[in-house]
């Protein structure tokens, strides 16, 4: 696993910076205020799932899985804290390959 970094949008904009994926998956600091972008550069769509560490009030964890298109370029949430972070303040990223895929984690003010 390996984590990413934040990037902080601003008023002026931001170009992000993309990192490849992980095989074992990624980590971000999540505020509640994050969303994860995924490219995907490969041939054949993949499948990225954010782990949910806490089950909703009916006791389901509610893990987020989206399809990136091949040549896709997608924005995934942001992720309520109460239901998506750890002990620790992070949440968790798997891919279905990580071939040609390329992440970055964006702050929103």
């Amino acid at each position: 696993m390996s984590l990413i970094s934040k990037q902080q949008t601003t008023k002026a904009g931001l170009t992000t910076t993309l990192a490849s994926a992980v095989s074992g998956g990624d980590y971000f600091v999540n505020t509640g205020k994050s969303v994860l972008r995924v490219k995907n550069a490969s041939s054949a769509a993949v499948t990225v799932t954010v782990a949910a560490q806490t089950a909703c009030p009916l006791g389901t964890l509610h893990n987020i899985a989206v399809s990136v298109a091949a040549a896709g370029d997608v924005l995934i949430g942001p992720f309520p804290p109460a239901y998506y972070n750890d002990a620790n303040g992070y949440a968790y990223i798997t891919y279905s390959a990580v071939t040609s895929v390329t992440v970055a984690v964006v702050e929103i003010p």
